[in-house]
């Protein structure tokens, strides 16, 4: 088992992950550097190596699929997550291991939005982007994230072998982020400052249609981890719509004495139902979710006795 792993995730990084790899050595002498290679067609393969990184391949293509193999493959008492564009400046890398190995959080969140992102970052949509998705989780979880899609991370042993990774993309850092609230593991902050790319070097993240997933992503989850939140407001969505719609149908009958929208009382009818329906379906899951919960946590206290 390594002490520290860093592992750099990376696709087509020719331009910045040499220096990327160069930076962690210096910052972290002690750790094992991992580059895996998201089936990348420049020179990202060859650079690494030069760099003195061990590298690996994940051929399913997609963040989410790399860090998938990346957890799978690595044992280490401190894992360091580090896209591959040089955005992350290593020096901070230090303090969140120390976080790891000494206060025993579960996973140090890089925070770029304390710092220069809003500043560096010159695609206004991801800012607006990664605002909304920041303040819908910390809503929606009752909690408080600085940093919700940063791709600078560390995390201790229990949580990379324990957090299932669902996502194929990257959404996977909403995914990592929700996991470890839902559980009740120890989170940590570290402002870090973010740099925007180099010239030549392009992102590979989608603004629209890698958003649309997150948003999907945070819905699902929402529905998997809070299910009795979630479907009591769906019951109350329902519930309105109901008696919306009954209302008028209710003054006629006082008036004339007549149902004369007999097909909408019937809809009313249903709706209603549905509504009570989605209650007892939140209460049922709602207890399986915390049977999870508490299977969760004998999990960790096995891997602490397997450690």
């Amino acid at each position: 088992m390594d002490k520290i792993a860093v592992l750099i995730p990376c696709y087509n990084e020719e331009k910045t992950i040499a220096k990327v790899v160069t930076d962690a050595r210096q910052a972290l002498p002690e750790a094992v550097i991992y580059v895996y290679d998201n089936n990348s067609t420049d020179n990202t393969v060859k650079l690494a190596l030069e760099a003195g990184a061990v590298v690996r391949h994940e051929y399913m293509q997609g963040k989410g699929n790399v860090i998938r193999r990346m957890f799978r493959e690595i044992d280490a008492q401190c894992y360091i997550m580090i896209d591959g564009d040089d955005t992350y400046p290593c020096e901070f890398a230090g303090e969140m291991v120390e976080k790891v190995l000494e206060h025993n959080a579960d996973m140090v969140v890089g925070d770029r939005l304390s710092s220069t992102y809003f500043d560096e970052n010159k695609r206004p949509f991801h800012n607006f982007g990664n605002s909304l998705v920041r303040k819908s989780i910390n809503k929606l979880f009752d909690c408080d994230i600085k940093d919700i899609m940063t791709g600078f991370r560390a995390f201790s042993y229990q949580f990379v072998k324990t957090f299932p990774v669902m996502s194929k993309g990257f959404e996977i850092e909403t995914e990592m982020t929700i996991h470890a609230v839902n559980n009740c593991m120890q989170v940590e902050n570290v402002i870090v400052e973010y740099r925007d790319r180099p010239e030549g070097s392009v992102s590979k993240l989608n603004t629209y249609s890698d958003g649309i997933k997150v948003i999907f992503t945070i819905v699902r989850l929402f529905r998997e981890y809070r299910p009795l939140k979630f479907f009591a407001g769906l019951s109350i969505i329902l519930m309105l719509l109901s008696v919306g719609f009954f209302i008028p149908v209710f003054i006629d009958f006082l008036e004339t004495g007549l149902v004369a929208k007999f097909p909408t009382l019937i809809v009313c009818g249903f709706v209603a139902l549905a509504a009570v329906q989605s209650v007892f379906a939140g209460l049922i899951l709602d207890n399986i979710a915390k049977r999870n919960r508490k299977d969760f946590e004998m999990e960790l206290l096995s891997l602490e006795k397997d450690k």
